[in-house]
């Protein structure tokens, strides 16, 4: 079991298929607070379709294209971070991160958000990683300033949720 402490008895763990059961529970729990932001939180709906996107993510680590970690604190899932898209050619990651309701204003994002931030700078070589979220999504564009990201624009109508049709803003840390 590998995993990295984050502080206030919080700690940064792989998330696998086989934690699929918990984190369908988790989805279900906090659903209405990652619906706005999040497409996945429409299609995670039972234990069969957060396996199969666990699964997504351990054939995307086994590619050395992406990986998925969940944020605990006490022992219990509160959230998580997630390298969407690791391009080791370009040299350049984006990351996604989540959180439930009850676990803001703690520092976890920042903190998870970080470690992926220096291994992907530090242990990987990455020269560009990205955050890309919807401009109304003020904690996630909070975040992004603490962790020194830059804000390079916005991709009008760059995603969908739920039908919608969403901008982007694009954030970057460049070395």
């Amino acid at each position: 079991m590998l995993s990295r402490e984050l502080g206030d008895d919080a700690e940064l763990r792989p998330l696998e298929p086989w934690q699929a059961a918990e984190f369908a529970a988790y989805v279900d729990r906090v659903r209405d607070s990652l619906q706005p932001w999040i497409s996945w939180a429409y299609t995670i709906v039972d234990e069969e379709s957060a396996r199969a996107f666990l699964q997504g993510h351990a054939d995307r680590q086994a590619s050395d294209t992406g990986r998925i970690f969940g944020i605990y604190a006490s022992g219990a899932l509160v959230g998580g971070v997630v390298y969407r898209s690791f391009d080791t050619a370009h040299r350049v990651c984006e990351i996604g991160v989540w959180l439930a309701p009850e676990a803001r204003g703690r520092g976890l994002v920042t903190a998870a958000a970080r470690v992926l931030i220096d291994w992907a700078l530090k242990v990987r070589g990455m020269a560009r990683v990205e955050w890309l979220c919807d401009p109304r999504n003020q904690p996630s564009i909070a975040t992004a300033k603490r962790l020194g990201f830059v804000h390079e624009g916005t991709h009008r109508k760059a995603f969908s949720i739920n039908g919608e049709h969403r901008d982007a803003q694009v954030w970057a840390i460049v070395t």
